[in-house]
């Protein structure tokens, strides 16, 4: 087995799940790799998705067709640290920005989060972008 899956950052399922052709087996990822799947996964989470565990995600749902005001800014913010603070322990995020490209995705509650995170475990830092848009909702009529 691969030195590289037996890290103690972890192995999981790549995100979208996919099978290889050759061996038939899942396809991994590992170490920094799985951080970032994992943080994808978080931030993409609805609350109460996961019946095993109804209080993982960042339920980010619930902001998609608010303007994007400061405090609304403030409340994503606080929800994603808290978020990542409960369900990725391997990480510690250091900082977190919400941002929106113009003043049209302020309307139409387009925006980024970019996690600035460190691993303590490795003393390594990372960052992390997560553009939040509804591809659907923006397509003409």
């Amino acid at each position: 087995m691969n030195n590289s899956f037996n890290s103690f950052l972890g192995t999981g399922w790549s995100f979208p799940p996919k099978f290889e052709k050759d061996s038939g087996t899942v396809a991994l990822v590992a170490n920094e790799d799985d951080i970032r799947e994992s943080l994808n996964i978080l931030l993409s989470t609805s609350l109460g998705e996961r019946v095993m565990q109804p209080k993982y995600g960042c339920d980010l749902n619930d902001y998609m067709f608010e303007s994007l005001s400061s405090s609304v800014i403030g409340y994503i913010k606080d929800r994603v640290k808290n978020s990542i603070l409960l369900y990725e322990p391997r990480i510690i995020a250091e900082k977190i920005d919400v941002t929106a490209d113009g003043s049209f995705d302020l309307i139409e509650g387009k925006f980024t989060i970019e996690v600035e995170y460190s691993i303590p475990g490795t003393n390594s830092r990372f960052n992390y972008v997560y553009n939040y848009y509804q591809n659907e909702a923006l397509k003409p009529i």
